[in-house]
Parts: C-alpha cells; sequence; structure tokens
C-alpha cells in the first residue's frame, strides 16, 4: 500500500443528527492525512440538523432517493474516488486516533487481501446497556450469536465468530479465508475497509448489501477470498439503552430481509429450518437464554449481560410474527419517511 493512500469514508444517513457529529469528529481527529480522506454522506432525505453537521466537518453529500442504507452504500461506492473505501455507520465512533492507519496496516502486507474489519465492538463501562450488551455478546442480533454467523469478538465464547473459518494469526490481524459454498460470517459493516476495485468490480445495482457482495464475488469466481480481522475495535452506539430502539431496529432487520429476498445473495436460514425452531424454544423457555447471561456476568460483571433473555424473546416474536406474515403471501414493505437514528 502505498504510504497515505486516499480513502473513501462511505456514511449513509437518514435524520442522524443525535449520533452524527461524534462520528465525524471522530474520523477528523485522525492521525491520518485529512487531504487523503474524503468522507461521503449519502442523505435519504433528512429533515433534522444532519446535513448541517455534514457540512461543518467539511463531507460530500450525495442524494441517497431510495433512502435505505443498503442504497445510499451503492451510491456512495459509485461516487468514490479514494483506493479504499471504508463502510461506517452514523452512530459509529473511531475510538482512537491511530484507527485510519491500522485498519490499513493488513493491505500492504498481501495483495490477496481484499478487506479488512475490526474483530471487536468497543466494549464502553458507561454506555448505554443495550450497547454494553452487543459489544459483550459480539453481535447486534443474538439470533446472528445463536446461529453462529456473529463477526465480531465475544466474551461469552470467546471467538470472534462461531463459524469453521480458516485463520492465519499475526501480530496486529487475523488472515481468515473465506470459501464458495460455506457459509460466511455477516461481515460487511461497521468500520469494513475494502479495496475499492473489489468493490467496483463486483458491484453493479441500487442496493449494495454488505454481506452479499462477498458471496457474490465467492460464487463468480469460485474462488477463495482472503480477509482481515484487524485486533481494534470500532464503537457503536447501538440503541444506546432504548429497548423501543431496539424494537424498530429488529423489525427494520426481519422486514428488509423479505422485502429484499429476490435480489440478496447471501443465503438466509429458511422460515422453518430446524435452526430458527431451536431458536424459538431456546427464547421461549426462557431459562436456557438466562443461563447464558449468568455465564457472560461470571466473565464480565456487567448487568447488561441481563438483557440477553429479553432480547432472544423480543426478536423471537418480531422475527416470527413478519416470518408468518410471508408465509401466508402478505407484502412485507418498509417506510422510512420518518426513521431517525
Amino acid at each position: 500500500m502505498p504510504a497515505y493512500s486516499k480513502i473513501s469514508i462511505v456514511i449513509p444517513v437518514l435524520n442522524s443528527g443525535n449520533v452524527l457529529k461524534n462520528c465525524l469528529q471522530s474520523i477528523r481527529s485522525q492521525n491520518y492525512p485529512q487531504d487523503r480522506v474524503e468522507i461521503l454522506i449519502l442523505d435519504g432525505g433528512s429533515i433534522d440538523e444532519t446535513l448541517s453537521i455534514a457540512k461543518k466537518f467539511s463531507c460530500k453529500i450525495f442524494q441517497n432517493p431510495l433512502k435505505t442504507a443498503e442504497a445510499g452504500k451503492a451510491v456512495g461506492v459509485k461516487s468514490a474516488t479514494g483506493q479504499y473505501i471504508i463502510f461506517i455507520d452514523s452512530d459509529n465512533i473511531l475510538p482512537q486516533n491511530n484507527w485510519l492507519t491500522l485498519m490499513l496496516s493488513p493491505f500492504s502486507t498481501s495483495p490477496e487481501i481484499i478487506g479488512a474489519e475490526p474483530i471487536e465492538f468497543t466494549y464502553r463501562r458507561d454506555a448505554g446497556f443495550i450497547e454494553r450488551y452487543s459489544a459483550l455478546l459480539g453481535a447486534n442480533d443474538p439470533y446472528a450469536y445463536f446461529l453462529g454467523n456473529y463477526d465480531r469478538q465475544s466474551t461469552l465464547s470467546g471467538k470472534w465468530t462461531g463459524l469453521d473459518i480458516p485463520t492465519t494469526e499475526f501480530d496486529n490481524y487475523l488472515l481468515i479465508t473465506l470459501h464458495p459454498k460455506k457459509t460466511i460470517p455477516t461481515i460487511g459493516a461497521n468500520g469494513t475497509v475494502f479495496r475499492s476495485e473489489f468493490l467496483k468490480n463486483n458491484f453493479n445495482g441500487d442496493y449494495l448489501f454488505d454481506i452479499d457482495i462477498i458471496t457474490t464475488a465467492l460464487n463468480a469466481t469460485s474462488k477463495p477470498i482472503y480477509f482481515a480481522k484487524v485486533k481494534i475495535g470500532i464503537i457503536h452506539t447501538y440503541c444506546e439503552s432504548s429497548i423501543s430502539k431496539f424494537i424498530k431496529k429488529q423489525s427494520r432487520r426481519i422486514k428488509d430481509i423479505y422485502f429484499y429476498k429476490k435480489i440478496r445473495t447471501y443465503q438466509w436460514q429458511p422460515p422453518l429450518d430446524n435452526k430458527n425452531i431451536l431458536f424459538a424454544i431456546y427464547s421461549l423457555l426462557f431459562f436456557p437464554a438466562l443461563f447464558k447471561s449468568i455465564q457472560g456476568y461470571f466473565k464480565l460483571r456487567d448487568i447488561a449481560w441481563f438483557f440477553h433473555p429479553f432480547a432472544c424473546l423480543i426478536t423471537t416474536f418480531i422475527y416470527s410474527f413478519y416470518t408468518l406474515l410471508h408465509l401466508l403471501g402478505f407484502k412485507i414493505s418498509q417506510d422510512r419517511q420518518k426513521w431517525h437514528q
């Protein structure tokens, strides 16, 4: 990697005024030369202070008429001029001022590495309890943790994923190999860096789904893909302490899966798959999830662990409701007109 390659940071937004300032401040505080960093704000029609905040941090603003984060990422990739493209969510914060430098470092060791991702969500003792729970679990969605396809270090399991992924350890990152026709972790968001060339060669459409871009490349070439899990974190202020936000985001997640199912390439579990039924049983019995909370608590004492059985129950009811609608033939749509972070 040449010294100080140009970086394009892609941030989809829609009424993100509550979180965007901290995100952009952490980017502009990096010790990476700021004239080599372009921040692309992909706006889905914000009516709060989102755009005025973006202008204060010298961001390039593009319209995202399709509103979703996936559509925003598509606009961002097409507009990016950097050698590396980084997907940052508006509720992310870079936890240290050499974050960009560390995240780019694996690319200089091998031309075969197409992307890199922080290995964990940064745990902050003073953060909201749902943010702390997600950082401890290693996933924003307890269903992903149950399936094992989570992609961040879990205090509970002691692993960054529950899948069997070939891994070689280096000083500051893990080199992982993703194979065609194998289940891959949910890689691609919250601070993921890609070589620009890889994205532009493997994507052409109106929606860019994080996990799908790697799946598409694996299917197209039938060759393994090499990816780095860098030994640093990223702050994800996920839902803070708001259960209503958690419900809203879980609803959005499952509705998007069914609404965009026909254009997705990542293979999700079929609705009546045994693992889905087992997750429902696990959640409804309550005590198995509570036992996991107790296990987690003794690994790192934080009462946020005890959100786990409730997160599982909420997820089961929401996912089951929209799955039932899908199986009954109802059209599941997503209205983002009133969305805000």
